[in-house]
């Protein structure tokens, strides 16, 4: 049985909700690698560079977690960390149709690797990097959202209390 599990994601910015799914993960499996994607088909807030220290800064307490960047195929960068599991967070029903079909995509392309499902804890559910995008753009505060080191980040890069 392979030991390594790749939680796969844009993370822009990474919330407390990524690291509840990572907390889950890393306790089922002896290494989980949280990888940033650089193809991420959106207008990021923050660079892949910046959102992979900061991913890094979150997880720190992690032992067990590592954090890279890749690009491409998921699939690809799995087979190349020598990996068979994804770990991908559902929040609500509309996750649930995007996910099922990256699932089903993975699979067909790849029959070998599976995908597993974590729910996030009942605080975190709503949790989403856009929401967080969002509140941060009406000039909420941010502190229930995401890690500390993410909150200081932002109000760095974008000049907000």
């Amino acid at each position: 049985m392979n030991k390594i599990a790749i939680y796969p994601g844009t993370f822009d910015p990474i919330t407390n909700g990524h690291l509840n799914i990572v907390e889950k993960a890393s306790k089922l499996f002896e290494n989980v690698i949280v990888a940033v994607a650089n193809d991420t088909g959106k207008n990021p807030l923050f660079s892949l560079a910046e959102r992979t220290t900061l991913c890094k800064k979150a997880l720190a307490g992690f032992a067990n977690v590592q954090v890279e960047n890749f690009a491409g195929l998921i699939i690809d960068y799995a087979h190349k960390k020598n990996a068979n599991t994804l770990i991908r967070g559902l929040r609500a029903v509309s996750d649930f149709e995007y996910e099922l079909q990256q699932s089903l995509t993975n699979k067909k392309l790849s029959p070998e690797i599976e995908t597993i499902f974590f729910l996030p804890d009942f605080k975190n559910l709503y949790l989403s990097s856009s929401i967080v995008r969002q509140v941060l753009s009406l000039g909420g505060d941010l502190k229930d959202f995401v890690p500390e080191a993410v909150e200081e980040a932002i109000i760095k890069k974008l000049g907000r209390k």
